[in-house]
This record gives C-alpha cells, sequence and structure tokens, in this order.
C-alpha cells in the first residue's frame, strides 16, 4: 500500500496538535480495533456530502493552486465514510466522519476537523532569549512548497540583516520529494558553505523558476549560470560532502529510509537533533524554535521576530519591509491566504 507524501500544497500533509491516536493511522485504528458503531458520531449526512466535504477541504487548505483532489469508491466501513482519495493519479485510502466533522487518510496519524482551518490556534508566541547578534537558522527542504516559501520570506530579511545577525539556511535531515531534493538540498547546503555570497542570487532565482521537467525539477543549471557561482568549486563540494555523509549512498538503501518512505539526509543531522527539528520550515532563533511566533510568513513578520532577538536593535530594524506573504511553491507572486501553519513533515 503506498503511503501518502505528508506535503502540504503539493501533496496532503499532517496537521500538527490536531487528535492524535497513539501514533495509529486511522485507517489503521478503524479496521483494527473495529470502534463500536454506537460510539462514532451519529450520521448527519449522506456518504456523498460527507466526503465531498472532505474533498473541498483538501482543494482548499492542502494543495497547490490548479491541482485537485477527488474521490471514488465511497462506502460504509466501521462506523465510516471511507473512499479512495486521488491526487496526481495516486489513490489513497481516506475515511471521513458520518457527521463530516472529522477526516482521515493514508499516511496521516492524525484527524484533521473539517470545521477548523489548517493550524487552527496551534501558533503561540514563545519567549526568544536576546542576544547582541541574533543567530538565525532556518530548516527547510528544498522541494516542500512552505519551505520555497520560508525561503522566499527570508531573503530581504536577510539582506537587510546580514550585518548584524548570524543567519543561514539549513536542512531538515529527511527528504520528501525524492532525488531531486536530496541533490537540490546538497547544492545549495555547498553554495551556502564555500560561495556564500552568491545564494542570495541563487535562491531568488530557484525559488521563482516554475519546474518545467517532468519529474518536477526545477531549472538549477539556470540559477547556477545566473548567480555567477563557480561551478567547478560547486560540483567538488557536493561530491565531497556527498561522499563524507553518504547522502547518495543512504538514498539508494531503503532499508535506512525514515518509516520506510524518506530517505534520510544527514548532512546537518547533529544540528536537527540540537534543535529537535521535525520539518519544513523550522525556525530557530538564538537556540528557540520560533516557528510558533511567526503567525505570518511576511518578510517584515519575520524581521520583527528577528529583531526582538537583539539586545539593541540596529537601524535597520526600522525598515520596513513587505508585508505579504510570498506563495507556497514555486513563483513570485504573493499568497491568497494565510499559509503559516502549513509545513512538510513526518509529525
Amino acid at each position: 500500500m503506498t503511503t501518502m507524501p505528508k506535503v502540504s500544497k503539493t501533496v496532503l500533509i499532517p496537521v500538527v496538535g490536531l487528535v492524535l491516536f497513539a501514533g495509529v493511522a486511522a485507517a489503521a485504528y478503524f479496521n483494527v480495533f473495529k470502534i463500536p458503531e454506537k460510539y462514532l458520531p451519529k450520521p448527519h449526512v449522506s456518504g456523498e456530502a460527507a466526503v465531498q466535504r472532505a474533498v473541498s477541504y483538501v482543494n482548499t487548505n492542502m494543495l497547490s493552486d490548479g491541482m485537485q483532489a477527488s474521490s471514488k469508491e465511497i462506502k460504509e466501513e466501521n462506523g465510516l465514510y471511507a473512499f479512495k482519495l486521488t491526487v496526481q493519479d495516486r489513490d489513497y485510502s481516506a475515511y471521513v466522519t458520518k457527521d463530516a466533522k472529522l477526516f482521515f487518510a493514508e499516511g496521516i496519524p492524525q484527524a484533521i476537523p473539517l470545521d477548523q482551518p489548517l493550524g487552527g490556534e496551534q501558533n503561540k508566541a514563545v519567549e526568544i532569549p536576546k542576544t547582541d547578534k541574533p543567530d538565525v537558522k532556518i530548516f527547510v527542504m528544498s522541494y516542500c512548497p512552505f519551505g520555497l516559501q520560508a525561503q522566499k520570506t527570508a531573503l530581504p530579511v536577510f539582506d537587510l540583516l546580514k550585518d548584524s545577525a548570524d543567519m543561514s539556511i539549513n536542512f531538515v535531515n529527511y527528504a520528501m520529494h525524492g532525488k531531486k531534493e536530496v541533490d537540490e538540498n546538497l547544492r545549495q547546503y555547498c553554495i551556502e558553505k564555500e560561495q556564500k555570497d552568491k545564494l542570495a542570487a541563487y535562491l531568488k532565482c530557484f525559488t521563482a523558476t516554475a519546474p518545467t521537467a517532468a519529474d518536477g525539477t526545477a531549472d538549477f543549471a539556470k540559477c547556477v549560470t545566473a548567480s555567477q557561482i563557480d561551478k567547478n568549486k560547486l560540483s567538488a563540494c557536493m561530491a565531497s560532502t556527498d561522499k563524507q555523509f553518504s547522502v547518495t549512498a543512504d538514498f539508494n538503501d531503503k532499508s535506512k529510509w525514515l518509516s520506510g518512505n524518506y530517505p534520510k539526509f544527514a548532512v546537518e543531522d547533529a544540528l536537527n537533533t540540537q534543535y529537535n527539528v521535525q520539518g519544513s520550515p523550522t525556525f530557530i532563533i538564538n537556540g528557540v524554535d520560533a516557528s510558533s511566533s511567526l503567525t505570518e510568513r511576511s518578510p517584515e513578520k519575520l524581521k520583527q521576530l528577528i529583531c526582538s532577538a537583539f539586545n539593541n536593535q540596529p537601524e535597520a530594524c526600522k525598515t520596513a519591509l513587505a508585508a505579504e506573504q510570498p506563495s507556497t511553491g514555486f513563483g513570485t507572486e504573493a499568497a491568497t491566504d494565510n499559509s503559516a501553519a502549513g509545513g512538510c513533515g513526518t509529525n
């Protein structure tokens, strides 16, 4: 059985902080334990109507513009409506309660309330320690739609505060978007490590360039050239880093994949462990996970959050940046809704 990739606005994602069932996926939970009918929600709507509500929620909250989920094979099963959810020509087992209030899908070990927007009231401010020179690390997966959004958000902030704070793009220690993501993580890591002055130009190009390849790979070669990156130096770094951290070897050895589904990307594994990074994006400021404090992923909001971590704010903090959130995924347009709660991850 194929496990649903948990990737919002490309394919489905998990929703952090919602109802958990002891780590058991909803499909397994209801099939194995067979909850008695009397303990399940009383039916209020038809199967077709309940499933349509779930599909509409997915299309509105969890998929990129232009993508559409659909349903088929609706039936009653163990007191629920069971159906096949089709996304990008792939079918996933899915369930919705008979009152159309909770949605479950294969690969997502959490219930999704259909009457709440993604994220609900989960965003809570955290106390960020103040320092003379804040340390900012943004962990992403390079093809995660929300990771791309985070990079687009960060670029003007990094440019504004580059002389006042230590800021970096870092990478989650597993990948969810195939070999192209493993390779791109490695590429961006090496650009930052050895040609950091070219990173912003490269990322501005990369995040804006819609992939045209059949497998969804972006035209990174164009961006390498446009950013005047030393290609020989980049290739050497990628090869040595790949060998040092067994990146390709880990990708080829599926026995090492996380949950059997996601290849390791161990280049920054120590940092992931240190900061308990779970998914993309994760915003670490002065050693604290400040992701929940970023209620909007706009350059201005991120600037304000970082500036709050200074003992004495520099003059640059008075400069206003864009208040609009960049869109998720590739492209230069602004987001049409508040997508600050979204991310790619297994938890």
